[in-house]
């Protein structure tokens, strides 16, 4: 191995058996070490083999890239997957989480986690004996987050200093990008209407985790927020469970359109992100979705080497 792939495996081997809830719970140094083992895992300068390990996905929300990205990263690192769907599990007819944790700790290695309550998900944390990962939850979406700044990374380089500006809901979303942006030392700015802010204890530990004199702030104004910044964010404005109020936030959200006009604002340089599924003409417009500046599907594709980094560092195969 390289000094560069020791050094990262260094840095990763204190993941080994553990939970990955939220973005706080890497430190700094592994958060930039796991974007480092994504970035060798793309190119091909690094190759991992976890002899066989298993998978399993406990998914009550719906999902495309979560569920196929987890697959084929386990699939790349030599694994295999098992599709523990609630409805076609005992899960399903009201088995305890406790009992359903402890059994699936004995046939899995690794369990991801896709729910609306955190709760949910620390409750299958404390019962399994088996790494489990947040594949989201409505409080956070961690391995978005490091899809999202390894894009970032290969737009810019260094992410120290740089800026990205997320406009929208202050979702699950926009909580990992804050506290995962701090642990980078990237300034993020969260732009939303108000009473769609971030929930103030996020973004109060977001601030209290950042480095290198990265600045966590959040205005009602898009035009300050995406002034002069590097990347431009943005997400659905009525997530999973929120449809009923689809028309009512429509109406919140006038003006916090990511379009060709916002775009004019930013870094000259500046990249286009979106976690997905996009609503063209409502959170982005067509234009600012498939022109230059996009690297949205870029972006979706990260997720299969940030996961696949993240699965090799909690199953110990570095």
């Amino acid at each position: 191995m390289t000094s560069a792939t020791t050094s990262v495996a260094a840095v990763l081997s204190a993941l080994s058996g553990k939970d990955f809830l939220s973005s706080a719970d890497t430190t700094a140094e592994q958060t930039a070490a796991l974007l480092e083992l994504a970035s060798q895992l793309k190119s091909g300068d690094r190759r991992i083999d976890l002899g066989n390990r298993v998978l399993g996905l406990i998914f009550t929300k719906a999902s495309t890239r979560t569920r196929v990205s987890f697959q084929v990263a386990m699939a790349r690192l030599g694994g295999q997957t098992v599709d523990l769907n609630p409805q076609f599990t005992q899960l399903g007819r009201g088995e305890p989480l406790e009992d359903t944790a402890r059994v699936l700790s004995r046939f899995c290695d690794v369990l991801a986690v896709r729910t609306f309550a955190q709760q949910e998900l620390a409750d299958y944390a404390y019962w399994a004996s088996i790494p489990v990962i947040n594949a989201l939850t409505d409080l956070e979406h961690p391995c978005q987050a490091l899809a999202d700044f390894l894009t970032m990374q290969e737009a810019f380089g260094e992410l120290q200093g740089q800026t990205l500006t997320y406009v929208g809901d202050g979702n699950n979303v926009a909580h990992s990008l804050m506290l995962c942006g701090a642990l980078l030392g990237v300034n993020v700015r969260i732009a939303c209407p108000d009473g769609f802010e971030p929930l103030p204890g996020v973004l109060d530990q977001a601030r209290s985790l950042a480095i290198g004199g990265a600045e966590i702030s959040v205005t009602s104004d898009p035009s300050v927020a995406v002034a002069g910044a590097q990347a431009l964010y943005t997400d659905v404005w009525a997530s999973m469970g929120q449809e009923q109020e689809q028309l009512e936030r429509e109406k919140a959200f006038q003006g916090f359109c990511v379009n060709e006009e916002l775009l004019a604002k930013a870094d000259a340089r500046a990249i286009v992100l979106h976690c997905l599924p996009a609503h063209r003409g409502e959170e982005i417009s067509a234009g600012v979705m498939e022109g230059s500046a996009s690297r949205i599907f870029d972006q979706a594709e990260n997720r299969l080497h940030a996961q696949q980094a993240l699965l090799a560092a909690l199953l110990g195969g570095l």
